[in-house]
């Protein structure tokens, strides 16, 4: 099993867990910890699909796949996240992992997941490459973040997406884009010059989480974490909005999180 990689600088350290889908484990500032614990933890990459698979199956041309049904009646955020990543590399500030791509996914390819660190700041760069056959593929993030961190108030969201996919009973997009509503959310969202989303715990921390990336996920449903969740296209995207990776056309996808204090030390 591989060895959780620690990177710090000044008041922020971030642990990541390669041996678990190569999760963030934590992600502190100031002593103070941002991600949930327990069960349900941390950060994980979606990759090579984000959110749901319609009944688990998805087209590449004339081949229909069929992945694990994880998430009765779907496929749900990918097979990195119960994959065992390795470290390439590791310095104080910076790490870089990999995975291969393998059963149950019917391609072949790598993953590449970069995580970079300052005192003010968290950058995620994720990277799906094949040598071999193209194949329709999605990246994307699925933080844990707390509602509360023991210190003031709940966490206040702030976004201003052009559009919300229309969520249908299934929980798939329904395929119409809809003028945002209010939360909670378990729903995507668009946002066509780049996700930007201000987490505010008000008295303790402002987080902004932004990418090049046009779709964000928001879910608050929970009582003790809410997340944000930027990705390459919207959930059942394989079927509805496939991006082709191919020998000379990877996929890549990153986010930023910028954080400043409201009163941590």
């Amino acid at each position: 099993m591989s060895q959780n990689v620690t990177l710090a600088a000044g008041a922020a350290e971030v642990v990541v867990d390669p041996g678990n889908g190569c999760r963030l484990a934590g992600l502190r500032i100031g002593g103070v910890e941002l991600l949930r614990q327990g069960p349900r933890y941390g950060a994980f990459p979606m990759v090579p699909w984000c959110g749901r698979i319609a009944e688990g199956r998805f087209r590449n041309g004339g081949e229909i796949h069929q992945m694990p049904v994880n998430s009765p009646p779907h496929a749900i955020h990918g097979t990195g996240r119960d994959t065992a990543w390795r470290t390439a590399r590791a310095d104080d500030r910076s790490a870089a992992f990999t995975y291969d791509l393998a059963d149950p996914w019917p391609y072949s390819g790598r993953v590449t997941q970069l995580v970079e660190l300052t005192e003010e700041s968290l950058t995620l760069t994720m990277g799906v490459e094949t040598y071999d056959d193209s194949f329709p593929a999605q990246a994307g993030w699925h933080p844990w973040f707390l509602r509360n961190l023991g210190v003031g108030k709940d966490v206040e969201i702030g976004f201003q997406p052009s559009w919300q996919e229309e969520r249908g009973d299934d929980h798939l997009p329904t395929g119409q884009r809809i003028d945002p509503r209010p939360g909670p959310w378990d729903d995507c969202f668009g946002m066509p010059d780049g996700v930007d989303v201000t987490l505010t715990w008000p008295g303790a921390l402002e987080l902004k989480v932004t990418s090049r990336a046009e779709w964000v996920v928001v879910y608050d449903e929970q009582t003790e974490a809410v997340c944000v969740e930027p990705q390459s296209g919207p959930p059942n995207g394989l079927n509805t909005h496939p991006r082709l990776v191919t020998p000379i056309d990877p996929l890549e996808i990153a986010t930023t999180w910028t954080w400043r204090s409201l009163g941590l030390a």
